[in-house]
């Protein structure tokens, strides 16, 4: 799946969820003596922001399929290469990296395993590959109020319940049948402040991913069940919204 949006609509949606992500998982993961760095599936670019801060511009190399996100992601990190590519069909040789790293991106993937086994080629033998997926299947994710109450007004609707890696232990089952080795399964929370209902509702309208997508199909009376139905479970004034995602590290 890609992600035919604004980067701003992207980032008022979930990059106040994957900045602070961003910042849990490099502390999970560890690059302690990396050389070179690939994003994959940079979006726009927010991770990689991150990895330029740890290594610098000409360290760390970044791909997404989307234009509008390779847009993104080239003018919030100057100098740093950024191509337009999919995980399935990475543009680099062999071994051209020490670590690639995968936020929020697995579940989107065509073919995870190939995604995967994509990332472990272009690292170094020995080298890390590691990546995040929101738990999903854990009703734990950013959007799981949400999906929730999508499948109470409408029990038909697809929801990223079932997407890859959403789950306990299937990030670390989609590395191994990639060929990736000592694959470690980790749990990342993060905690984001919201000044409003109407500050956490207004994202959902802006048709991005899939929860954006079956807002924008709804007709206007459905819409507004929904919106009100939400607005019910959650306060008017300042609230927080807690968000764990499943991680892996593993080793080319």
């Amino acid at each position: 799946m890609t992600f035919d949006v604004a980067a701003d609509s992207y980032g008022r949606f979930m990059g106040r969820f994957s900045e602070p992500l961003a910042e849990v998982f490099l502390e999970q993961v560890g690059l302690d003596g990396v050389e070179g760095v690939l994003d994959v599936g940079c979006g726009p670019g927010i991770l990689t922001e991150r990895l330029v801060a740890a290594f610098g511009p000409d360290r760390v190399a970044a791909v997404d399929p989307s234009p509008s996100f390779v847009e993104a992601a080239r003018a919030r990190c100057p100098g740093v290469e950024v191509r337009r590519a999919s995980a399935e069909d990475l543009p680099y040789d062999d071994a051209a990296f020490d670590a690639a790293l995968a936020q929020l991106v697995v579940h989107f993937m065509t073919d995870p395993v190939a995604g995967l086994r994509e990332m472990g080629r272009v690292v170094r033998p020995g080298g890390i590959v590691a990546a995040n997926v929101w738990d999903f299947a854990g009703d734990a994710a950013p959007l799981s109020l949400y999906w929730r109450t999508v499948l109470e007004l409408d029990p038909q609707a697809r929801t990223e319940s079932h997407f890859a890696g959403v789950r306990r232990g299937h990030l670390v089952e989609l590395a191994e049948e990639a060929g990736l080795g000592d694959a470690i399964e980790g749990y990342l929370t993060v905690v984001v402040p919201f000044a409003s209902f109407d500050d956490w509702w207004e994202p959902y309208t802006l048709g991005v991913g899939p929860a954006g997508a079956y807002v924008a199909g709804l007709e206007e009376d459905a819409r507004d069940r929904l919106r009100d139905r939400l607005r019910e479970q959650l306060p008017e004034g300042p609230f927080e919204i807690s968000a764990s995602a499943w991680s892996m590290v593993a080793r080319a």
